[in-house]
């Protein structure tokens, strides 16, 4: 724990203080080109400090509006997922209240959602438009909570649903839904068991800087990350029935992965 500390203060802080805050800033205010590349970079870090080795199968979308619907365990799904693709989250408002942490993720592009607000709505909707349109990669963490990782909650069809209504107000045909399965596979080269999910996850029973000390003090976990074949949404597509086939892509690949009947696959990726 201590040679992690050691690294988040004389690295990865530094890193975030003088290179990333300054230039992510300039490079999303004026919308450069390459903008992700500096927040990727800094989430590889993080997965350095908090031990976490990531593992992909299939590849991500690319050049064309694509939406990931994606499970939800642990704030780490966020390191992880970010340390591989090039993407942006939708979040929840909340998190754009919290210190530094709502900062750094306005600066990587995060569209945040008051789920609670109908007025809201509209503006998610043009803001995930205009972000489709232009090629990003939006992730949804379509669960709305996260578990103790041991199976997957259902999905809510709602911001799928946005991103429809977002693409035919533009005048778009169509765009893509790729579902995305986050698994915990692995801590200290062994199968990951129910107890040890119960602290890989933050099912919000502890606060947020126990579950993370709870982190730093463990060893190297291992996350595998399953990018599926991408469903097309179609402006007369019922959002419902593509939300529950995401949903049983996710679940189906997670009870695999976690019973190791992928691991040639993933060897293979």
């Amino acid at each position: 724990m201590i040679l992690r500390l050691l690294f988040l203060i004389f690295i990865i802080l530094p890193f975030t203080l003088l290179i990333v805050i300054p230039v992510q800033f300039i490079l999303t205010r004026l919308n450069l080109p390459f903008w992700n590349i500096l927040p990727k970079i800094l989430y590889q870090m993080g997965c350095i400090l908090f031990g976490i080795k990531v593992n992909v199968i299939g590849n991500l979308v690319k050049d064309k509006p694509v939406l990931l619907v994606a499970n939800h365990i642990s704030w780490a799904d966020i390191l992880a997922l970010g340390s591989v693709a090039n993407i942006s989250f939708i979040a929840k408002s909340e998190i754009k209240k919290w210190p530094f942490i709502g900062f750094l993720a306005s600066l990587q592009k995060t569209i945040f959602v008051e789920r609670q607000r109908k007025k809201d709505s509209k503006r998610a909707s043009n803001e995930m438009a205009n972000r489709l349109a232009s090629g990003n990669a939006l992730v949804l963490f379509a669960e709305g909570g996260s578990d103790i990782g041991a199976h997957i909650l259902p999905f809510r069809s709602a911001l799928v649903g946005a991103a429809q209504n977002a693409m035919n107000e533009g005048g778009g045909k169509q765009i893509l839904i790729q579902p995305v399965t986050i698994a915990y596979i692995k801590l200290q080269g062994l199968q990951v068991s129910r107890g040890d999910r119960m602290q890989l996850a933050w099912n919000r029973s502890n606060s947020a800087w126990q579950n993370i000390k709870q982190v730093l003090r463990r060893s190297v976990c291992e996350i595998t990350i399953s990018f599926a074949e991408p469903i097309v949404l179609g402006k007369d597509e019922n959002r419902k029935i593509i939300t529950k086939k995401c949903h049983a892509i996710v679940r189906k690949t997670h009870n695999e992965l976690t019973r190791g009947a992928l691991t040639l696959a993933k060897n293979k990726a």
